[in-house]
């Protein structure tokens, strides 16, 4: 009951006494089975992103080969795909992680996802207005500068370390 993946052709009984527990299911490979290095092409990410993603709980574990290899079917490659979009978005990975549970639970109200989303607005809001005052205290900078020598630079000076007071 607690796994939701469903039996894989290929499984064979035996197999599960010989491997470490990292998921329920050994399968052999086959042609709908992407390996860690096929599914991180397809998708644009790193391997090692993906063992973490796995770490995380974002992905389930994979299933396993006879020879402990990963493999992955269209609904990791799905999810993956999903986790990578949504990085690229600019959420962080406890938003992702609400999302992805929205996502498994379709009875929720869509408000849900929206409140998420206007979460990471606010979020964008405020980075935007960090960086606009950033840039203009960059400008100021450039500003006063006078020009000359690189000893007398008050951009160089304006970024020094203050002394402890």
């Amino acid at each position: 009951m607690g796994d939701s993946r469903q039996a894989v052709p290929g499984l064979e009984k035996g197999w599960g006494s010989r491997y470490k527990p990292c998921s329920p299911y050994k399968v052999k490979p086959m042609p709908t089975h992407l390996t860690i290095g096929q599914l991180a092409r397809q998708t644009g990410t790193k391997a090692e992103t993906i063992r973490y993603y796995e770490k995380i709980g974002l992905l389930q574990p994979p299933l396993r080969s006879e020879g402990n290899y990963r493999y992955y079917g269209a609904q990791d490659q799905r999810r993956l795909s999903f986790v990578r979009r949504a990085r690229e978005l600019g959420f962080p990975i406890e938003q992702i992680r609400e999302l992805i549970a929205f996502g498994e639970q379709r009875e929720h109200e869509c408000s849900s996802v929206d409140d998420v989303v206007k979460a990471h607005i606010a979020d964008i809001t405020r980075r935007i207005l960090d960086l606009q005052a950033l840039q203009g205290e960059l400008e100021r900078m450039i500003g006063n500068c006078p020009g000359g020598r690189v000893a007398d630079c008050r951009v160089l000076e304006a970024l020094q370390p203050q002394p402890a007071a």
